[in-house]
């Protein structure tokens, strides 16, 4: 067998993670690219990272650079393959004691629009961007991630191509919406091995019939939100809607709080606050329907339309005639309440995180490409994680030898130029004074951090350790 040409190694604790995926790429350029990559999505910048960025050189005029160039390569001419290392990845987190997800956790669905010019790249057109809130020219990608109270990683995702790319339209047989794409990747993170209590998923995938539909065949439980104006079949002043039906619900004041329950929550900041949640009838959903209809609220009688959810779950509540016929546990009104607040990682922090690593920044036009800059992508967001719970807070990170030891075997060496530049030395990005072994690339730029909601939805687990306020 031939012997690996040893890859100048990645600044810092970033070589031990990035070692792990050496096996699933063939070559020293592919190995070599994975790392120079990373380095460059994780390094603070002033700019996108573009591939220029990425490489460390000037805008526009930069773009023949060898470097630049070798990066160009790596993502759209070199043979390795995105998904295996997407799936490395995802073992690597199941397997890790401290990022394992449990049965408590909640299986976000989520798309990111991103606005791009043109038409010649792959998923292209003009479609509904959550983002801008408006329809525009861009690509769209479904994703799931995977979020407790104290932690969140994205999993897999898929960008949704426009029906003008399929030869024969929405009837081609390769053309699929965004809710088969989300009800495919449920079905992948199940395959995978990764446990969630439900389900979650804003209004855009909790309206949709046939998703319920999908998620209740393939017996995945489900939180999802509803839009107030939701109503059961009806015509004109005959629809009723989840808030006619909050509406309904008997409710005095605090001390006489009627058909409603009180529901504490815990944020990110340590505050808590006192919400009121209730089963509320729509039409045929109910407390003992297939479907349960739930309203949250921090005001029964006024229901602020910021502070109310209008939540379907097919999880039965406890004593319900339900429950003895669910394969899922019953859930109470704190628990439902629970899971759809998990869900807003989505909305805070893990949108700003994948922007600041520079999501939407790609400057690529195949679909291939597109995929693997957006697994490179989590797995910069991957290593912060792998880097906080790895390196004791007293502890500096190790720096791995350029050269091999003087006991590695001779023997011939695989194709490749062993002279190539090492990557970026530069520091990955300023570490916490709390854990010296963090690596942060949102500490950069400072009004990133700002933006940031410190809110999180979610009731807080004890932890021997400090949280990072932002990963």
């Amino acid at each position: 067998m031939t012997r690996r040409v040893p890859c100048p190694p990645a600044p810092g604790p970033l070589e031990a993670y990035a070692a792990r995926f050496d096996d699933v790429f063939s070559t020293l350029a592919q190995r070599r690219g994975f790392r120079e990559y990373l380095a460059g999505l994780l390094l603070p910048r002033d700019r996108n990272k573009t591939l220029t960025c990425i490489a460390g050189v000037e805008p526009v005029v930069g773009a023949q650079h060898p470097a630049v160039q070798r990066l160009q390569f790596f993502l759209s001419e070199s043979t390795w393959d995105h998904e295996r290392v997407n799936a490395r990845r995802v073992e690597l987190l199941l397997a890790d004691p401290a990022t394992m997800p449990h049965a408590g956790g909640v299986l976000v669905i989520d798309d990111s629009g991103d606005r791009k010019d043109g038409n010649a790249t792959a998923h292209v057109g003009r479609q509904w961007l959550g983002r801008l809130g408006k329809t525009d020219n861009g690509i769209v990608t479904v994703t799931t991630c995977w979020a407790g109270e104290n932690l969140y990683y994205p999993l897999h995702a898929v960008p949704c191509s426009p029906a003008h790319h399929f030869p024969a339209g929405k009837k081609d047989p390769a053309f699929r919406t965004k809710l088969q794409i989300a009800a495919e990747l449920v079905r992948t993170a199940k395959a995978a091995g990764v446990p969630f209590r439900a389900v979650a998923a804003d209004c855009a995938y909790g309206d949709q019939v046939s998703f319920r539909r999908q998620l209740g065949e393939a017996g995945m439980p489900f939180v999802m939100a509803l839009k107030p104006s939701h109503g059961i079949w009806a015509y004109g002043k005959d629809t009723y809607t989840p808030v006619d039906a909050a509406h309904a619900l008997t409710w005095t004041d605090p001390d006489h709080p009627g058909d409603w329950t009180a529901v504490e929550r815990t944020f990110r900041d340590g505050h808590t606050e006192t919400w009121w949640a209730a089963d509320a009838r729509l039409g045929w959903w109910g407390p003992d329907g297939n479907v349960r209809l739930v309203v949250a609220t921090t005001d029964p009688a006024t229901l602020p339309a910021h502070t109310t959810w209008y939540l379907a779950t097919d999880l039965p509540r406890p004593g319900g005639p339900g429950e003895a016929d669910s394969s899922e546990p019953a859930a109470d009104l704190h628990e439902v309440v629970r899971i759809y607040g998990i869900r807003h990682w989505i909305e805070q922090s893990y949108k700003q995180i994948k922007d600041e690593l520079g999501w939407a920044d790609f400057q690529v036009r195949s679909d291939t490409a597109i995929r693997r800059h957006q697994t490179l992508v989590t797995c910069a967001f991957s290593f912060c994680w792998d880097t906080w719970f790895a390196q004791p807070p007293d502890q500096e990170p190790a720096v791995v030898p350029t050269v091999l030891p003087a006991s590695t075997p001779a023997g011939p060496t695989e194709r490749g130029n062993d002279q190539t530049p090492p990557a970026p030395t530069g520091q990955l990005a300023p570490r916490d004074p709390r854990r010296q072994g963090l690596a942060r690339p949102l500490d950069h730029p400072p009004t990133l951090l700002a933006s940031l909601d410190q809110r999180a939805a979610t009731t807080r687990t004890p932890s021997t350790e400090p949280f990072p306020t932002s990963v």
